[in-house]
């Protein structure tokens, strides 16, 4: 059986690549190493934007964990250029998994991307792992072992969040832990 803790990053100051925590996603940070602390997690993968590796930092120092970067598990771009109706592409692209505007990724690559991530997961010896990421990405993680999760789903997530993913016998079962 694996255990794999998703976790989608603390409050940030904003969404480039090297955007920290606030002050209150570094408090966060804190809450979520106390919160992982009686788990057993036994690795620790992040995506590696700032604000995902400061999130999991106190926990891996309290742990003894090495944090392990991964691109896969950076945040999707939905494109490269500044829309008004962001909001709106956004939504179609859930819709239309292939949609990729300029300079972005569609859902399907980026889901691509995190099924790998997945698989390399499930071959490696430890049963319970914690990874981290970004809303979108987050997303897409938990919608490869539930497909429920989507549009609506992203912006029910909170900063920080956590969800347990358990996979037993190609059995997989989501529920959101964080409280």
């Amino acid at each position: 059986m694996k255990n794999i803790y998703i976790v989608r990053h603390a409050k940030a100051e904003g969404q480039p690549f090297q955007s920290p925590l606030t002050d209150i996603g570094m408090e966060q940070a804190i809450h979520l190493a106390s919160f992982l602390e009686n788990r057993s997690i036994q690795a620790v993968y992040s995506s590696p934007f700032v604000r995902a590796i400061e999130t999991i930092a106190p926990f891996a120092k309290r742990a003894g964990l090495t944090i392990r970067e991964d691109d896969r598990l950076g945040e999707r771009v939905l494109s490269d250029q500044d829309f008004p109706d962001w909001l709106e592409k956004l939504k179609k692209s859930f819709e239309d998994f292939s949609l990729s505007l300029p300079g972005g990724e569609s859902n399907q690559k980026a889901m691509e991307r995190a099924q790998s991530f997945v698989d390399d997961v499930l071959t490696k010896e430890e049963d319970n792992i914690v990874c981290v990421s970004h809303g979108n990405l987050t997303t897409l993680l938990l919608r490869l072992f539930d497909d429920k999760y989507g549009y609506e789903e992203l912006f029910a997530l909170s900063n920080p969040d956590v969800y347990l993913v358990t996979v037993e016998q190609s059995q997989a079962s989501v529920q959101r832990i964080w409280k």
